[in-house]
């Protein structure tokens, strides 16, 4: 069955680094587009970052665009993302989903934390 698993989050002070990693099992990941998406406390699903199938291609959010950077390496079947000057809005539960029909995300991970202090 499909597998997300992401790893990574923290907790750290405004201006650190953080990278991300999520590992996918049960499916050919270098067929699907990925993206990050994010969850902070008492706010909706929020998309952060996505990755076509081969890594030639990446978008970014506004809010995220030269601090928040999407990678992938097909041959171990991991998503990354490193996160570099991080500011407290960054605060969420982060997860890292698979593409479904260009639209949306079919499967998605359990999500790991990060929390920026100030």
């Amino acid at each position: 069955q499909v597998q997300l698993v992401e790893s990574g989050g923290g907790l750290v002070q405004t201006g650190e680094s953080l990278r991300l990693s999520c590992v996918a099992s049960g499916f050919t990941f270098s067929n699907f587009w990925m993206y990050w998406v994010r969850q902070a406390p008492g706010k909706g699903l929020e998309w952060v970052s996505g990755i076509s199938t081969s890594g030639e291609s990446t978008y970014s959010g506004d809010s995220v665009k030269g601090r928040l950077t999407i990678s992938r390496d097909n041959a171990k079947s991991t998503l990354y993302l490193q996160m570099n000057n991080l500011k407290p809005e960054d605060t969420a539960l982060y997860y890292c989903a698979r593409d479904f029909s260009g639209a949306t995300y079919d499967y998605w991970g359990q999500g790991t934390q990060v929390t920026v202090s100030s």
